[in-house]
């Protein structure tokens, strides 16, 4: 990974921390549930950077809520190692699927990025109900019912879909292609004959 790639993960990444922060302190729905939209910058950074910095920027995006849902909350050293995982899994999946579908070279790269971007939330998705399944009963002896699980899942399927509709504005939007091109990943952004 060169400096230019380096830095759009880290600046990604605090970018979803920030994101993360924002919607648990402004934003929440009920103690303790927020929208959070901290993939956005993970989203941002592996489409942009590819796998290795969407993995990067989503295990920097992971660390504020491992903390405010780990040693913070109910998950402990637990949490802080898990949600970082799991978001890294998206930047991981979402730089994987933007490279093999070429998306920056489409035509049509908005309408394409939100079907693209809801299938990189499914890695992240099964380790979550691995997760909140199996590991805080294995380590932590917690038991969470499947209604439990099945709203954190509901609730975060929704906000990637928000998301998917925000990124794929990004993805259409020429300035924006042009700025981070021109500061942080070079792109071939010619259409196809």
């Amino acid at each position: 990974m060169d400096t230019k790639k380096l830095t759009l993960a880290l600046m990604m990444g605090a970018l979803g921390n920030v994101l993360f922060l924002l919607s648990y302190v402004i934003g929440p729905i009920a103690p303790g549930v927020a929208f959070d939209f901290s993939l956005i910058g993970v989203f941002i950074a592996g489409l942009y950077g590819g796998p290795v910095v969407g993995l990067t920027a989503g295990a920097i995006a992971g660390i504020l809520p491992g903390i405010m849902f780990g040693p913070l909350g109910t998950g402990g050293v637990l949490g802080l190692v898990g949600l970082p995982i799991g978001k890294a899994l998206t930047g991981l999946t979402i730089g994987l699927l933007g490279k093999g579908l070429n998306i920056h070279r489409r035509s049509h790269a908005s309408i394409i990025t939100i079907p693209t971007i809801i299938a990189s939330y499914i890695p992240e998705g099964i380790f979550t109900y691995f997760y909140f399944s199996y590991l805080l009963l294995l380590f932590l002896n917690q038991q969470m019912g499947t209604a439990f699980i099945l709203t954190i899942l509901a609730k975060a399927v929704v906000e990637v879909i928000i998301m998917s509709f925000i990124i794929a504005a990004l993805i259409g939007n020429r300035g924006f292609n042009e700025f981070i091109g021109a500061h942080f990943a070079k792109r071939n952004n010619s259409k196809p004959k």
